[in-house]
């Protein structure tokens, strides 16, 4: 997700939608009541109601509408957003419905009455460059291209060409090469405190190099996502790019953090110590101020929204977050999300135990 503007004390907020994870972290943000504008297609009539040449077609616009409801569909990878319209051309009538389908490459802006504390952290996290933690290796047997990822693409820090010969010593100097390239990738890690490690070559050149590594570097094997590509260069690096590891190992850094808080919930679960779960338990914590962290699953998000009763939860979260502690909406595509799941969906951590 691009951040294109931010005032957040006017409550207008400008994005660029670039993945599909981008369409998860706005189903938590926008709310009922917030005002949703962007470029949509509307049906437009041509013509008097009473004329038979009424001509109905379909024109691209920018509509603004209050948000009503919220459609979030994972597997079809789309956000639908409906309410009535509030702004827009004179020929589209206002207080008329209308439905923003929201996708990636899509420009949107959100106005809120006020934006929560959560709600801030949450769009920082989705915008902020996070990607310079992902170092990607484009190799075969005589060249490598070492890149950052970065918001806008990739950053290319070296491509190194080794002198591999193609008769008589190539395996020796095969293996020498790739020494150079394991101890080159150390030192990129050690420089830029990286967290994940993409390795991607033709054939099974990747698989070698990971020998070398885990025999010279073995702390970083669990960091290394292996991939396959056609080339180096920059355009080895894009092929990388269009590849699902990469999606994957974000999703994993997502996931870790996630995980984290649910142990800590359990933990204090079973000590009979600071934790409350269920709606009843979570509330009357919250009224108490009693909530340092507040754990909510997206399925129950989901299903409260539904069946029109997310407003008791949505109280909740909002008191947590005027409280000054923390909301982290946990997604139940991992165990740890299933877990809290199976415990209604909803947990908090307190700061002191309550009789």
């Amino acid at each position: 997700m691009k951040l294109l503007t931010k005032d957040f004390k006017k409550g207008n907020v400008k994005i660029e939608i670039n993945t599909l994870d981008d369409l998860w972290f706005l189903s938590h943000i926008i709310d009922e009541g917030d005002h949703l504008k962007g470029k949509t297609l509307r049906k437009i009539k041509l013509g008097d109601e009473t004329d038979r040449n009424l001509k109905v077609i379909k024109k691209l616009v920018t509509l603004e509408i209050a948000v009503e409801k919220l459609e979030f569909h994972k597997f079809s990878n789309s956000l639908r957003v409906s309410g009535k319209i509030t702004d827009g051309p004179d020929d589209v009538p206002r207080a008329s419905y209308h439905t923003l389908d929201l996708e990636e490459g899509k420009i949107i802006t959100i106005k809120k009455e006020q934006w929560l504390n959560y709600q801030i952290e949450k769009l920082t996290e989705a915008s902020q460059d996070k990607l310079e933690k992902i170092l990607i290796i484009a190799f075969d047997r005589s060249t490598a291209t070492y890149a950052l990822l970065t918001q806008s693409g990739f950053k290319i820090l070296s491509d190194v060409s080794g002198d591999v010969s193609k008769k008589g010593y190539e395996e020796t100097k095969g293996k020498d090469f790739f020494s150079e390239v394991a101890k080159q990738i150390h030192d990129y890690h050690e420089r830029h405190k990286i967290q994940y490690i993409i390795l991607a070559s033709p054939a099974f050149w990747k698989e070698d190099l990971m020998k070398i590594i885990k025999k010279n570097n073995p702390d970083l094997i669990k960091k290394i996502t292996l991939a396959t590509c056609n080339s180096t260069g920059g355009n080895g690096v894009e092929e990388i790019l269009k590849r699902d590891e990469v999606k994957t190992v974000l999703k994993q850094d997502r996931t870790t953090k996630e995980t984290e808080y649910v142990e800590e919930l359990f933990k204090e679960i079973s000590k009979q110590a600071k934790a409350a779960y269920g709606i009843k338990e979570v509330q009357e914590a919250s009224e108490a101020h009693a909530i340092k962290s507040l754990l909510v699953t997206d399925e129950l998000i989901h299903d409260l929204r539904e069946k029109e009763k997310f407003h008791e939860l949505d109280a909740i979260m909002k008191d947590v977050d005027r409280s000054n502690g923390e909301v982290h909406i946990i997604s139940t595509d991992h165990e740890a999300g299933k877990k809290l799941q199976g415990i209604s969906g909803v947990g908090a951590v307190l700061r002191f135990q309550l009789k």
